[in-house]
């Protein structure tokens, strides 16, 4: 195991032989890092964290340590990280809380970029990115290959869908569609597909057609939400990715964002 002299590591850690360890890093109890994962320099990791294989975590990320929430009174809550993530500097990501239960986890292949945090009880899916200081409030859910931009605060329990891009600079307090846009200017709304990041994974023309036009029912007609939901669904042909839409919005808890 290649570990720097100045680092350390509690004897309560499981850290496979592949790994690398650089300087200064502390790594704490109930830690367990699996195959090749590389802490640069200044990393701290606490537990009870489950972390995969190739993660990398840059200077002075803090991860795994316990959650900003007063309510916290040191129970052994947990963090569990993936594979091929990547923790640039400064990122901060918390374990859970009993109330939200007990679990902070995200996913595999994201990169959260510097200043970024990961509050308490966040489920990250596959594929993420969190662009620099982007801020997730806790038990916050975002959904595979969104996209969250920097400066973008995230509010408590908001659910970001999957293939979303969030603009930077922008407050998030209600859902974010699956496969939208959105940024704020003055107010906050969708302003429509995501369309070259759909192409760049390989959604087909005819995917894309679909969703455009589900889009410009949901935003461009004089329905209101309800009324666009049942237009849709008397639709033939819908196809998956619309009925996932469909699925999303009649889940919501806050609301959409349009």
């Amino acid at each position: 195991m290649n570990i720097h002299p100045t680092a350390i590591i509690d004897p309560g850690a499981a850290i496979h032989s592949s790994c690398k360890i650089g300087p200064y890093c502390v790594i704490g109890p109930g830690v367990e890092l699996g195959e090749d994962c590389e802490l640069l320099s200044h990393a701290v990791i606490q537990g009870p964290s489950k972390i995969g294989s190739h993660n990398k975590f840059f200077p002075f990320a803090s991860v795994g340590l316990p959650p900003q929430d007063l309510s916290y009174a040191g129970e052994p809550t947990r963090l569990e990280i993936g594979n091929h993530n990547v923790i640039r500097e400064f990122v901060t990501i918390s374990r859970g809380t009993v109330k939200g239960g007990g679990l902070t986890r995200v996913g595999n292949y994201t990169l959260i970029m510097a200043y970024a945090h990961v509050a308490h009880d966040c489920v990250i899916a596959d594929r993420v990115i969190l662009a620099n200081a982007a801020t997730l409030g806790g038990h916050v859910i975002v959904e595979e290959w969104a996209v969250v931009g920097a400066l973008c605060p995230v509010h408590h329990f908001v659910r970001i869908g999957a293939h979303a891009f969030i603009g930077g600079g922008t407050t998030v307090t209600r859902d974010v569609l699956p496969f939208s846009k959105t940024a704020a200017a003055r107010d906050t709304h969708a302003y429509g597909l995501n369309a070259i990041g759909l192409e760049r994974r390989g959604f087909s023309k005819e995917r894309i057609r679909k969703i455009h036009h589900a889009y410009k029912i949901l935003l461009a007609s004089k329905l209101n939400t309800s009324q666009a939901l049942e237009k849709l669904k008397s639709e033939p042909g819908l196809g998956e990715d619309v009925e996932m839409l469909i699925r999303f919005i009649e889940e919501s808890e806050r609301g959409v964002i349009k």
